[in-house]
């Protein structure tokens, strides 16, 4: 008998954590005003006159927030509110978001091709532009390669 209820309580314990786990993975709709103070700000700042239609939280521990604008445009920030990915579909990322080493790489070498998304990664930064090309750059803005 002791040894049933020692398993059943293993089981119960066990049943209980995947659902912990299976609700962390949720985002959850937040109101506006619950977003980072940083990532209200830079939304005012880096596109004037737009609004953010919805916010949400990832359900996950690490507590990032993804946003939508009226225009479509979709904006993740971290848990401060630094940006982390700009999608300006089917508009180009206005070119100040970008930074100065990869904007002239991509206007020397894809002439013409908007960057409509940029990513900050572990290594750097990923962009895509407008001919689908998907450009890698490093911390300091330097070509690393093509992703695929």
């Amino acid at each position: 008998m002791m040894k049933q209820m020692k398993l059943f309580t293993v089981a119960l314990m066990c049943m209980m954590m995947q659902t912990m786990v299976c609700n962390a993975n949720h985002d959850v709709m937040i109101s506006v005003s619950q977003l980072p103070s940083a990532a209200k700000t830079f939304v005012q700042k880096q596109f004037p006159g737009k609004k953010i239609l919805y916010a949400q939280q990832d359900g996950n521990f690490k507590a990032k927030f993804e946003t939508r604008l009226d225009d479509g445009t979709e904006i993740g920030f971290d848990r401060i509110g630094n940006w982390e990915k700009i999608e300006c579909k089917p508009s180009a990322v206005p070119a100040a978001l970008v930074p100065a080493p990869i904007l002239n790489q991509v206007n020397a070498n894809f002439p013409g091709a908007a960057i409509l998304k940029i990513d900050k990664e572990s290594y750097g930064f990923k962009v895509e532009l407008a001919n689908d090309i998907e450009l890698k750059f490093s911390k300091n803005g330097l070509l690393m390669g093509f992703d695929d």
